[in-house]
């Protein structure tokens, strides 16, 4: 295998200090996906004081951002809400927790039978029915989601067909409706009718399923529990910064989990911690405070 990040990775030079894990869209990145220069600036910081800077994220390591997996000193990553923790140097997962094809396929005929369009990671990338493909731009309300499926979903001609063909385990499933009726039921429900299935949220029209051990709680443990024994540190702190209800595990999972401003309510409930929005370098202002100035005072 070899490493699957652009450019050379950056050495950690002081001893390793804790993971600082972090949700990408709606809590590192802004509005338009974009990674400010003060958030770029913080995570130069904390890394040289020896944390490991891991994305955690609901996306495949391939849907997220350029300007995220150029950063010269990611080692790890956490991805498609846990299902797979990275090693980027290597390429290969020290955690992974995938829903048997055969129930993703059982799952998809139900949500056949409902106003949703959904698709699902299949060995880090995105499959989709072409026909519900064409209809992205008529369910899905946030343009810039609507340009991330148009750019990272591949089309096939029918994707249950495609899964049956191909027989391998689901990573996820997604899906967006208009009905947000709908949307909250199923939220509330699909875990007692489907088994060992996890389901979360990460924006106001979706839903995600996942194995019910894919979480990002999880994952960053499994992490955490890897570093210890490979780093020989028996003790490392955990940070985690999140707005979505997908964060809600692993804010509760770190040492210290921050929740933005922007944060959907349940989520601030869950955190120790309420940062800026991401609007306003949150991040930034977090490991200011809890990485370097723990004395400051905070905005819980």
């Amino acid at each position: 295998m070899h490493r699957i990040m652009q450019g050379k990775t950056a050495e950690r030079k002081a001893p390793i200090a804790g993971i600082i894990a972090l949700d990408l869209d709606g809590t590192l990145l802004n509005a338009a996906k974009k990674l400010s220069a003060a958030n770029r600036r913080a995570l130069q910081q904390a890394f040289e004081a020896g944390w490991e800077i891991v994305p955690t994220t609901g996306r495949f390591y391939g849907g997220m951002p350029e300007c995220i997996r150029q950063l010269p000193f990611l080692h790890y990553a956490i991805t498609i809400n846990g299902a797979r923790v990275m090693n980027l140097e290597s390429g290969n997962s020290l955690y992974q927790a995938e829903i048997p094809w055969m129930q993703a396929v059982e799952i998809m005929k139900y949500l056949d039978s409902l106003p949703v369009i959904y698709d699902c990671y299949m060995e880090d990338a995105a499959w989709m029915t072409e026909s519900m493909k064409a209809n992205v731009d008529e369910i899905i309300e946030d343009a810039a989601i609507r340009d991330m499926y148009h750019r990272l979903r591949q089309p096939v001609p029918e994707l249950k067909d495609f899964l049956t063909e191909r027989r391998k385990n689901v990573q996820k499933i997604q899906f967006f409706t208009r009905d947000m009726e709908l949307r909250d039921k199923l939220l509330h429900e699909m875990e007692f009718q489907f088994p060992n299935i996890a389901v979360s949220s990460s924006s106001p029209q979706n839903i995600e399923i996942n194995q019910k051990d894919a979480n990002k709680g999880k994952a960053l443990l499994a992490l955490a529990a890897s570093l210890k024994d490979s780093q020989d540190v028996p003790e490392l702190k955990t940070i985690s910064f999140g707005d979505g209800l997908n964060d809600i595990t692993m804010l509760q999972a770190a040492d210290i989990g921050i929740a933005m401003e922007n944060a959907a309510d349940e989520v601030k409930t869950a955190a120790d911690w309420i940062t800026r929005s991401c609007e306003d370098d949150g991040v930034a202002w977090g490991i200011a405070h809890y990485c370097f100035n723990h004395n400051q005072k905070g905005n819980r």
